[in-house]
């Protein structure tokens, strides 16, 4: 329960005020473009486009700009935005195996067709800081990138082959729309997917680093790591056949995970599997070792009460747009419930002390 303030919108007002000069900084340094934020912080842009539910590049460094580069506000702007756009239809599935990509990646064969393409990554770099990048000066040339042509088979299918791993699970049935409809339980994969495909990164790392540490019994090699660019095909009922309106980057990672087999199924790698728009390696290998977690009662296996397996702990506490929300509320005014808290803990004194006088008498 909330109370009005007298003068509380001028003070509002200020505020926005404040925080715009203060978004804006000093006024002798060059005011930050969209162009830069979106060429310059590019993986800050394909986290917001992820999380937010919304491939715009453009969008997205507008929205780390009005943020002051705070992500997950960035990620509630895009989010927000994204609900006032109509909706004309729905895509059909992207093909990954026809990906031009840029990285691609193998932890489980050394010998790759097309070989092994490191891309742009960190892992090789020392981790030292850079000083070059302080001074200003003509930027260095770019070294010219021929992205791997498609199609890009994908590892897994040669483990396949043999029967060692589990066929790619397939289910034809529409799933549901998780921005649209409220998440439910029980959540079969798909819907678990997309919760974690927009949930918040760190929070998806810290559940996968959890099943590594044995919280979840999941020992996972990367199958494959790819990054590149999709075409997005839309389903033209007068025209009777898809066309292409576009093209979209994504990160997608599947891990080969280890599997004693049942009574129904003979020893085998079963497979997680992580997709996310843009560069996002680090979300999409977290997001696939967090699907295979999950995955424990479809695989006949045992619950042994980790927080990965548990789809309720992930599912309703991955999503960092609900949790700002719901945490972020409490610096609202409460004066009102903390009144009637106040005067419960003043009654509750004065009862006990009324109880230690007797006591105390004797």
């Amino acid at each position: 329960m909330y109370v009005a303030v007298k003068g509380g919108e001028r003070a509002i007002n200020n505020a926005h005020a404040w925080l715009a000069e203060e978004r804006r900084g000093d006024t002798s340094v060059t005011e930050l473009s969209i162009a830069q934020i979106r060429e310059q912080l590019a993986l800050a842009v394909n986290r917001v486009m992820a999380e937010g539910s919304l491939f715009d590049p453009d969008l997205a460094a507008l929205a780390i700009k009005q943020a002051r580069g705070d992500l997950i506000e960035a990620i509630f702007l895009i989010r927000a935005y994204r609900t006032t756009l109509p909706r004309f239809g729905h895509s059909n599935p992207v093909d990954t195996a026809e990906m031009a990509c840029d990285r691609r990646i193998s932890a489980t064969f050394k010998d790759l067709p097309g070989g092994q393409v490191l891309g742009p990554t960190f892992d090789y770099t020392h981790r030292l800081l850079d000083f070059k990048l302080a001074a200003e000066g003509a930027p260095e040339a770019a070294p010219e990138r021929d992205p791997t042509p498609g199609p890009v088979p994908h590892v897994a299918e040669f483990l396949n082959r043999e029967g060692l791993i589990e066929d790619a699970p397939r289910d034809d049935t529409p799933p549901p729309d998780l921005t649209r409809e409220p998440l439910s339980l029980p959540a079969d994969r798909a819907l678990r997917l997309q919760a974690l495909a927009r949930a918040d990164e760190g929070f998806t790392l810290s559940m996968a680093y959890s099943t590594q540490r044995g919280y979840g019994r999941t020992h996972a090699f990367v199958g494959e790591l790819r990054i590149g660019t999709v075409p997005v095909e839309l389903e033209i009922p007068e025209l009777g056949f898809a066309i292409e309106i576009g093209e979209i980057v994504v990160t997608e990672c599947e891990t080969v995970n280890q599997f004693k087999g049942s009574k129904t199924e003979p020893p085998q790698f079963t497979r997680g599997y992580g997709l996310v728009f843009g560069q996002t390696e680090r979300k999409a290998i977290s997001m696939s070792l967090v699907d295979r977690a999950l995955r424990w009662e479809e695989l006949g296996e045992e619950f042994t009460g980790a927080p990965a397996q548990d789809a309720e702990f992930v599912l309703y506490h991955a999503d960092n747009i609900q949790a700002t929300g719901f945490l972020e509320h409490i610096k609202l005014p409460h004066y009102v419930d903390f009144q009637s808290e106040l005067e419960l803990v003043r009654k509750l004194r004065r009862e006990a002390a009324a109880e230690a006088l007797p006591e105390a008498a004797e």
